[in-house]
């Protein structure tokens, strides 16, 4: 990954976290919300009548309009990530990321994860996020590079469905045949809004709401405060 000096774009996107999204909760902080959330939310399993309800719903949960994104994968697969303005509507951007999915699961327990996806693309004739070649980095180590799906795939597209009702969550989805989860074991999802921040044409970043930041005017302070996001997601194309 080059250094930030390089990559101006991405400072002004980091910025954003540092500036305005300090914890208030010192040693407690680390991890602690991202984790918390998935228990106030029910796991969906592959016996869990929740999926097939979740996925009538015919308008989407979210009433702002906050960005959702989706990391899902077979546990001995490679970890997807597909960004939607709108539930029912197809991805924005999908991508088959060059991280296998239980490495994700690692680096999400140590409570802090930032994707950084690069674009070398010297043109600026398409929009950012409809680059196709991206070099792909994980809490400052590259994975590799990935192209972005011009199409969903038929096992993608069921996945993203299935969870069409669903806003916010994580755990574990039905497969969708019994060969897949015997070839590639359980499939996972995690769930979660994030709002866009749009720093130029050639840089865009997602951080995810924290369900702990509420919206009330007084706050809650201490361990259970979390305000800085654990997932930051970057998008940037490089001149």
């Amino acid at each position: 990954m080059p250094p930030l000096s390089d990559a101006p774009a991405l400072i002004s996107l980091l910025r954003h976290t540092t500036d305005g999204r300090r914890s208030k909760s010192g040693s407690h902080s680390h991890g602690t919300g991202f984790f918390k959330m998935f228990k106030l939310l029910p796991m969906l399993s592959s016996g869990c009548k929740m999926v097939a309800l979740l996925g009538r719903h015919n308008r989407p949960l979210l009433t702002d309009r906050a960005t959702t994104i989706t990391l899902f994968g077979h546990r001995k697969g490679r970890l997807l990530l597909a960004i939607q303005e709108d539930t029912r509507s197809p991805p924005i951007f999908l991508i088959e990321l060059p991280m296998q999915t239980t490495f994700f699961h690692k680096e999400m327990s140590s409570g802090l994860v930032k994707l950084v996806l690069e674009s070398e693309t010297r043109t600026h004739k398409r929009k950012l996020v409809e680059e196709f070649v991206w070099a792909v980095y994980c809490n400052g180590r590259k994975s590799g590079y990935s192209i972005r799906r011009k199409e969903q795939s038929d096992s993608e597209r069921y996945v993203l469905q299935l969870l069409r009702g669903v806003s916010m969550g994580a755990g574990v989805l039905p497969c969708a045949s019994e060969k897949d989860a015997a070839l590639d074991g359980e499939l996972t999802y995690m769930r979660a809004r994030f709002e866009r921040v749009v720093g130029s044409k050639d840089s865009e970043a997602f951080y995810m709401i924290n369900p702990n930041d509420g919206g009330g005017t007084g706050g809650g302070t201490g361990a259970n405060c979390v305000e800085a996001p654990e997932l930051s997601i970057f998008l940037v194309r490089v001149k």
